[in-house]
């Protein structure tokens, strides 16, 4: 069994659940998600407190368990918080800008980059160089932040590029002289 999988997600206070067969929707005050359920896992609601068991005792369905428990303990935490990543950007010349829902990158080429933001996703720029990725839904803040890197990812001999604000950058020596 997935000890993750066995420990309740507790309902807070001010979070509405709403339960189907195949669905679990999910309302607070930052805004409402929605999953589908898959036949592997058994939802039940009890009082203020959800429980997920696995239909069968095999090691898929378990796994799915603990899988779907974090999933929805996700959801509650994100329409009760939020979340947000930090990004950095680092470079002669580098710099963002948001204008509504597209972003706009100065990285180096010999285009600016303007990327439209996923719904639900909002960017604020602090400083032209430190962007902050904020939403409700985990998996969209991570993908976006990752797409946002992933257009010019720090190279390791002079550490430019858009680096996770927790990130460390391992250097390399550059070319040695005779």
């Amino acid at each position: 069994m997935s000890r993750i999988g066995k420990k309740p997600v507790v309902i807070p206070a001010g979070v509405k659940v709403d339960l189907t067969s195949e669905r679990i929707d999910v309302q607070g005050p930052k805004g409402k998600l929605s999953r589908l359920l898959p036949g592997t896992v058994s939802v039940a609601i009890d009082a203020d407190v959800i429980n997920i068991e696995p239909v069968n005792a095999a090691r898929r369905d378990t796994s799915m368990q603990g899988l779907y428990r974090t999933l929805i303990s996700n959801m509650i935490e994100g329409v009760t918080t939020g979340y947000s990543k930090v990004l950095e950007i680092n470079g002669v010349g580098y710099r963002a800008e948001a204008k509504g829902s597209m972003l706009n990158l100065a990285l180096g080429y010999s285009h600016p980059i303007e990327y439209p933001l996923p719904e639900g996703i909002s960017v604020a720029v602090e400083k032209q160089t430190r962007l902050t990725v904020s939403g409700i839904d985990k998996e969209l803040v991570g993908a976006t932040a990752a797409k946002i890197r992933s257009f010019r990812a720090p190279e390791p001999y002079k550490g430019k590029g858009i680096k996770y604000a927790d990130e460390r950058i391992l250097r390399k020596a550059g070319k040695a002289g005779k």
